[in-house]
């Protein structure tokens, strides 16, 4: 039987060993989180009949705001930093891989000195040269007894996925100010022409009203509000084209264009998306596994857990190889002689016993990082759940507040037909018409308020659902 001796068998053991806790898993949540299947603030305006998508924007089927959304995730600046930085993160993961592997050198040296006689002591005017020439290759390894290296590069792993979460998270973020700031747009859009026509309107009423004062068959009371209605509709209507350049300026922004490149393109009056009448949400435990922010929190969670096992290590002996082998001599034929070349092999040991209880204190540092890691984690996911079912609630209530404001315009339009009819047959002046039609108008533009709102929640909920990125897009774009 081959026998081994036994400080080979002790290095064999300890070789294997791996300080620190195993990471297990994010830790477990309270049952009540997930398990009644379904949002608590659903109600019946979601369907789980199918799993969301995480191009939710295509459900609007604007395609000018599809068009937006795709040149932002082609082209924003602020996710090419995202994108850096996760290319930063992988760069340090193959780093701290490396730095467990040999490292090895080489050096070259040439000397040539030149003595003149006197210092020599002679008597002739003649000197001495002389060459020296010397190669040498040296390689050092520190073994990873105890395990801290290997778990410097889990936590770099941990720390690189984190990262790749980070791009899906900056993903969602721009897709959703995207949407937000293409909503507003039209909005103010669809306001602004409405608020032209009720300046319109105004105008008309106020020369009616002043011609009939002038006629005496109107008091002048009758005038009294009118020129303060109109100095606030336009007023409005200043407001109003500032704010649509400020939306065509903040879409050039996200899509990584100069602002007025879209003016021509997005210029022209649009109305503004609707989200489709059913919503897929999926459920709470879909919602936890994908959303980034989640993914990010978890990823933490496990490199701290990792760098516990990186200060442990120091606890323990640090164990290293260095090699050197050169071959020198006077002149480069010495460089032909094996006899001239010198071998050096030695291991060292170096071990900090006494430091004053600095380790300790690495590790308890270390150990209250994950410690928060972990709360931290926790707190993500309660965000995520909170973000889920106060979008959900917001939803539901802009859906009934939209279909009030669409009955609100229903009556204003009944009103002009009415009042339409009524001028017709001579019993309604062309001054109450131009009054029915400029209510009418206030209605239409709560219309639009109310429905870009609408879509402006629909906007939040499919973000607080984490949609709006994908594992195979966010690889993609970080190559």
């Amino acid at each position: 039987m081959r026998t081994f001796p036994l400080p080979l068998i002790a290095l064999a053991f300890v070789a294997g060993c791996t300080v620190g806790p195993d990471y297990a898993g994010p830790p477990e949540l309270p049952g009540n989180l997930t398990a009644a299947g379904m949002f608590h603030r659903q109600g019946d305006t979601a369907s789980l009949a199918r799993a969301p998508i995480a191009a939710w924007w295509e459900t609007l089927a604007d395609p000018a705001l599809t068009a937006l959304v795709q040149q932002a995730l082609r082209a924003s600046p602020t996710l090419a930093a995202a994108q850096a930085k996760l290319q930063g993160a992988r760069a340090g993961l193959a780093r701290q891989q490396a730095d467990g592997m040999p490292k090895a050198s080489a050096q070259a040296l040439y000397l040539h000195t030149h003595t003149p006689s006197d210092l020599l002591g002679g008597t002739t005017e003649t000197s001495t040269d002389s060459d020296f020439v010397n190669i040498g290759f040296d390689a050092a390894w520190e073994a990873d007894l105890f395990g801290g290296h290997r778990r410097a590069v889990e936590a770099a792993g941990a720390q690189a996925e984190a990262s790749r979460y980070d791009l899906g998270d900056a993903q969602i973020s721009l897709a959703a100010e995207v949407a937000r700031a293409y909503v507003g747009l039209r909005s103010a859009q669809e306001r602004h022409r409405l608020t032209l026509r009720s300046i319109g309107l105004l105008e008309e009423m106020l020369a009616l009203s002043r011609q009939r004062q002038s006629a005496g068959t109107a008091p002048a009371i009758a005038l009294t509000p009118l020129p303060g209605q109109l100095a606030t509709a336009q007023a409005d209507e200043a407001e109003l084209a500032t704010e649509v350049e400020g939306y065509l300026d903040q879409l050039c922004l996200l899509t990584g264009q100069v602002p007025g490149s879209l003016d021509t393109s997005l210029g022209s009056d649009a109305p503004v998306p609707l989200p489709p009448a059913e919503v897929a949400v999926g459920d709470p435990a879909q919602l936890l596994r994908h959303r980034p922010d989640i993914r990010v929190a978890e990823r933490t969670l496990a490199a701290a857990t990792a760098q516990i096992g990186v200060r442990e290590a120091d606890k323990f002996p640090r164990v290293s190889l260095r090699g050197l082998v050169g071959l020198g001599g006077n002149g480069l034929a010495a460089l032909t002689h094996v006899g001239n070349t010198v071998a050096l092999g030695t291991p060292s040991l170096s071990w900090t016993f006494l430091d004053f209880g600095r380790v300790t204190a690495a590790v308890d540092q270390a150990t209250a990082e994950r410690d928060a890691a972990e709360a931290q984690y926790r707190a993500t996911v309660l965000k995520a759940l909170y973000e889920a079912e106060n979008a959900l609630s917001h939803f539901g209530g802009q859906r009934r507040q939209l279909a009030r404001v669409a009955t609100a315009e229903a009556a204003a339009a009944e009103a002009v037909d009415l009042t339409r009819q009524r001028a017709t047959r001579g019993t309604a002046s062309r001054l109450d018409l131009l009054d029915a039609e400029r209510h009418q108008t206030q209605a239409l533009i709560a219309t639009a308020q109310a429905t870009a709102a609408l879509t402006l929640d629909y906007v939040v909920l499919q973000k607080s659902l984490g949609l709006g990125w994908s594992e195979t897009q966010a690889t993609a774009q970080a190559l």
